[in-house]
């Protein structure tokens, strides 16, 4: 099996790292205590986490001070590093953006919200043109130590222009690392990776799990991008997908297994560049099927790509042709019903799965 995909990303699945679950025991294998946190209480932890390791370290967005943001991500900061280093910002993404470039290619670590991810085409060509290709095009003269955190996905009845999930936009552009945390303990660990990255970083936070909960350990947690996590062992098929839809892969491969019997392996992908094709494409050589469960419009989302590369490098393990689940290629409705029934559902994951696995 190859290691390394067509995109020329690499799966590090059994690379060594500090994750979560090692953060979760003492060198001496005892217990560390945990905390549950949500999801959105997990986003300041993070930054918080990283503020504190590196006093240069700064963020910028609207609202992200006084109010600790229009999803209450950033609440509590202002209060511990002051206005210095959280600065609310005029409403405008390319002032955001240009300014955090502009810090971030001196050599200054920063932190840049977009409020909505459909917002980035507001800026997209200081994300696109300059943000990721500065340290291709100056022969690594700049670097840009960037994370650009952005809130996206439907699911909280916003409406079309403000409930798009746009991954695949970012995914498409060489030079910028795309990731997408499903869980609290991923949101502190990934955003301690992306904040130590040299290189920028997408850090796409879903506002649909903002309330979901879980155990966090105590102390500093350091994550690696590119990892792929197996949150359900199966032997039948393999289930890619990421933040929102991972919960549903899950819900799901418990159906599939109780009504069905099918035993459905999940894949929480976490990190979209870097890919973690070993991951994948060892799961598809167990299973011989591959799913992808994709927030996504139809057309060119990332389980287009993840397709591609499972046929590409995994074909004579395949017992039947991948199959897509995914939203339509039509704008998020507005109406609660339309919005329910665009984006992927459990009830459709399953349907799908047993019926193509007969």
């Amino acid at each position: 099996m190859a290691e390394l995909s067509p995109t020329g990303t690499i799966g590090a699945a059994t690379a060594g790292l500090a994750t979560a679950e090692s953060a979760a025991a003492s060198p001496g294998g005892t217990p560390v205590e945990s905390t549950e946190l949500s999801y959105r209480e997990a986003v300041a932890r993070g930054i918080a986490q990283e503020m504190r390791r590196d006093p240069r370290l700064v963020m910028l967005g609207e609202d992200i001070a006084g109010a600790g943001g229009v999803f209450k991500t950033t609440v509590g900061l202002l209060d511990e590093f002051g206005p210095q280093r959280i600065r609310d910002t005029p409403i405008s993404e390319q002032a955001i953006l240009g300014a955090a470039a502009g810090v971030a290619m001196t050599g200054v670590p920063v932190i840049a919200e977009i409020m909505f991810s459909d917002f980035f085409a507001v800026c997209f060509d200081l994300l696109a043109n300059e943000i990721a290709k500065g340290r291709y095009m100056t022969g690594g003269q700049l670097q840009a130590p960037l994370v650009v955190r952005t809130h996206n996905g439907a699911g909280s009845r916003f409406g079309a222009q403000h409930s798009q999930s746009v991954e695949n936009w970012c995914m498409m552009i060489p030079g910028l690392k795309v990731v997408a945390p499903s869980t609290p303990v991923d949101v502190i660990g990934l955003m301690a990776s992306a904040v130590r990255d040299p290189d920028p970083v997408v850090f796409f936070e879903h506002k649909t799990l903002l309330a979901k909960k879980g155990l966090v350990p105590q102390g500093d947690i350091v994550d690696q991008l590119g990892v792929a996590k197996i949150v359900r062992e199966g032997t039948d098929c393999t289930i890619t997908a990421l933040a929102l839809m991972v919960d549903r892969a899950l819900q799901a491969a418990d159906r599939l297994q109780a009504d069905h019997g099918i035993s459905a392996e999940v894949i929480d992908l976490r990190s979209l560049v870097p890919l973690d094709t070993r991951t994948v494409l060892g799961s598809v050589e167990r299973t011989s099927r591959l799913f992808t469960v994709e927030e996504n419009p139809r057309l060119c989302g990332w389980g287009a790509e993840m397709v591609s590369i499972v046929v590409d490098e995994g074909f004579w393990n395949l017992d039947g042709a991948p199959v897509r689940i995914t939203t339509p290629h039509i704008p998020i409705p507005s109406a609660a019903s339309l919005e329910d029934l665009a984006v992927p559902s459990v009830d459709r994951i399953v349907e799908t799965i047993s019926r193509a696995m007969g």
